[in-house]
C-alpha cells in the first residue's frame, strides 16, 4: 500500500519576492516582504513552489471587501497541507486593499493555506490578529472583477473533500487561477 505524498517542510524564503497569479480574469502580481510575517512568507514561498494554487478556484467573495482561496483543486493535495498550519504572527502591516493575508479561523494559530486579498480597506482586521504578508502590486483591476455571483456560497468542508469536481459542478461560475509562479 503507497503512503500519500507528504507535504514539503516549509522553505525559507528570500527577504522579498513576487508571485504572479495568472487568473481567468488576467494576472495579479504580490510582493511579498519575509519581515513583515516571516511565517507566512515561508509557507507562501513553499505553496507556490509546490504549484499548490494550480487550477484553485475564487470560492468566497464578497464583492468591494475581499477575494478567496486556498483550497486545492485535487482534494489530495488540500489534505496534504489543511493540518500543517502556521503559527500567528504579529501584525505588522494593516489590512488594506490590496494586502494578502492568510485567512483563519477563530482558533489561534490555525493558518494553513487559505488567502485573501482585501478589495478595500479592511483595517479592523488588524485588531483580530489577520498580519498581511504582501501587496498586490499590479492586477488589482483583475481581481476586483473575479466573479462574486455565489458569494460566501459554495461549502468549504464540502471543497475540500471534493476539490474542483464539486465546484464545477455546483458552481460552474467561478473565476480561477490558472497558475501561481515565482517571478524571476
Amino acid at each position: 500500500m503507497a503512503c500519500a505524498q507528504k507535504a514539503p517542510a516549509d522553505e525559507t524564503a528570500p527577504a522579498t519576492f513576487k508571485v504572479n497569479f495568472d487568473t481567468s480574469k488576467g494576472p495579479f502580481v504580490v510582493e511579498v516582504q519575509r519581515d513583515l510575517a516571516p511565517k507566512g512568507a515561508d509557507r507562501l514561498y513553499t505553496l507556490v513552489k509546490a504549484k499548490y494554487f494550480d487550477g484553485q478556484r475564487f470560492f468566497r467573495v464578497i464583492p468591494g471587501q475581499f477575494v478567496q482561496w486556498g483550497l486545492a483543486a485535487d482534494p489530495k493535495m488540500t489534505a496534504e497541507w489543511q493540518d500543517r498550519t502556521i503559527e500567528d504572527e504579529p501584525v505588522k502591516a494593516s489590512n488594506v486593499r490590496g494586502a494578502l493575508v492568510f485567512a483563519a479561523t477563530s482558533q489561534p494559530n490555525s493558518r494553513s493555506a487559505g488567502l485573501f486579498v482585501n478589495l478595500k480597506d479592511n483595517t479592523f482586521l488588524d485588531g483580530l490578529g489577520f498580519a498581511p504578508v504582501g501587496t498586490v502590486v499590479s492586477g488589482m483591476e483583475n481581481l476586483d472583477q473575479v466573479y462574486s455571483g455565489d458569494r460566501e456560497n459554495p461549502q468549504q468542508d464540502r471543497i475540500g473533500a471534493e476539490g474542483n469536481a464539486y465546484l464545477e459542478k455546483e458552481f460552474p461560475h467561478l473565476d480561477y487561477i490558472k497558475t501561481a509562479r515565482l517571478v524571476q
